[in-house]
């Protein structure tokens, strides 16, 4: 059940953006490359930033290449002989930005690392200022903070000290960004104000890499930050609200019209005018600031009863009237459905382009079966790869097919 109502305090953790410009660090039409550790190496196989970006710049869609590497820090990125340079990988996508994930690997150091860490920031930025990976213009750079450490009891003795050191590199991330007008992501204060939220599952397997419902969740403080722009609004949930009594509906994110009731049923239909939010991966109940994003759908007046809602036929959530007019969440319609596709296609297209950016086996490039037909067969493999993830760019830049359904809730039971 969801109250939809909330304190703006519920909502400030997705504020958290140290940058004033009115200019978004993404912009419609933008081809980003993902650089860093874990965090940026596991954003591919997830896929919900990538989607919830793609959805955000559907007239003029952006294109991702996700370069991440687990365990990389800025003075540890070794790649096996013969591997492409990051150079000739940023400029066969004609890169306009760069998104850099760093900070975790570096914490454990400690304080006495903190001033080589600051230089090894500058040396990156350094690296890359004037280039034009786009032939056109210089490319610009994102840094993103590590996350915090998650309590898991025993699991995480140190999390304590591992956060004031977190948060020791993050702030040092945060001076290095400032000095070079570069815009940063603060991923720290929004990952450890929803860890330390007693509702909602754990965010990590370990206390500091995200697992599945991390990824969702911090996904969208990520989304927030990276499209932050004082002109335009963020892209709204969708939210209905219709008071069956009156026969009157006002939404956002989507049109309701054709509103039909007769006391047992309640028909309108729904005009998809923005794509839906992405479903989280669990059944467990949410914290309110991640219930608060989700889709829902209120209906005030019901005659009391239990009330099943169907979207073009299609059974989504069965809920009584009183939980009807508190707020139900919505991640199971036809159009949910259509996301979590166009979702799987995100991750199917960085699969591809890992397979031809980063093959697997190196004994085939320049170990003993280089010379076996598998071998011989691998660079026209990568190529064939790498036009998959061409072919897929071109799909998900179509964006998802917005429709207008038939929503109907229907009495199920009367109460005894």
């Amino acid at each position: 059940m969801l109250r939809i109502l909330f304190p703006a305090s519920f909502t400030l953790w997705f504020l958290v953006v140290s940058f004033a410009s009115a200019e978004p660090p993404i912009r419609p039409g933008d081809r980003i490359a993902i650089i860093g550790n874990t965090f940026a190496d596991q954003l591919r196989i997830h896929g919900y930033l990538e989607t919830m970006l793609l959805q955000h710049t559907r007239d003029n869609p952006v294109s991702i290449r996700n370069l991440g590497w687990g365990g990389d820090m800025l003075s540890a990125r070794d790649r096996p002989t013969g591997f492409p340079t990051e150079e000739s990988t940023l400029t066969d996508h004609q890169t306009d930005v760069i998104i850099a994930c760093f900070g975790m690997g570096e914490s454990f150091n400690g304080e006495q690392g903190v001033e080589r860490f600051k230089n090894h920031l500058k040396a990156l930025i350094d690296s890359h200022i004037g280039k034009q990976y786009n032939g056109h213009s210089a490319v610009r750079l994102i840094l993103v903070s590590p996350i915090a450490c998650e309590d898991l009891g025993k699991r995480t003795p140190d999390r304590a000290r591992q956060n004031r050191e977190l948060q020791t590199y993050t702030h040092a991330m945060r001076e290095v960004a400032t000095d070079a007008n570069v815009p940063f992501v603060d991923l720290f204060e929004a990952s450890r104000y929803l860890m330390d939220e007693p509702a909602g599952p754990n965010l990590t397997h370990n206390g500091i890499h995200l697992n599945p419902y991390g990824y969702w969740a911090i996904s969208h403080t990520f989304f927030d930050q990276l499209t932050a722009d004082d002109r335009v609004p963020h892209q709204p949930n969708w939210l209905m609200r219709i008071d069956a009594a009156t026969k009157s509906a006002e939404a956002q994110g989507v049109e309701v019209t054709e509103l039909e009731t007769d006391g047992a049923e309640l028909g309108f239909q729904v005009s998809e005018t923005s794509a839906p939010r992405l479903r989280p991966p669990t059944d467990q109940p949410l914290p309110p600031q991640l219930e608060f994003i989700r889709d829902t759908l209120v209906v005030e007046n019901l005659p009391r009863g239990t009330y099943r809602l169907t979207v073009d036929d299609h059974p989504v959530a069965t809920a009584s009237a009183q939980a009807w007019s508190q707020g139900v969440a919505i991640d199971s319609s036809p159009a949910h459905e259509t996301a979590q596709t166009y979702r799987a296609v995100v991750n199917d297209k960085n699969l591809q382009f890992t397979y031809s950016w980063k093959a697997l086996n190196q004994v085939h490039i320049v170990g003993e079966r280089r010379a076996s037909p598998s071998g011989k067969s691998l660079p026209q493999e990568v190529i064939q790869f790498n036009q998959l993830a061409i072919e897929l760019d071109r799909q998900l830049s179509r964006g998802m097919e917005l429709k207008t359904r038939s929503w109907r809730l229907s009495r199920i039971s009367k109460p005894n």
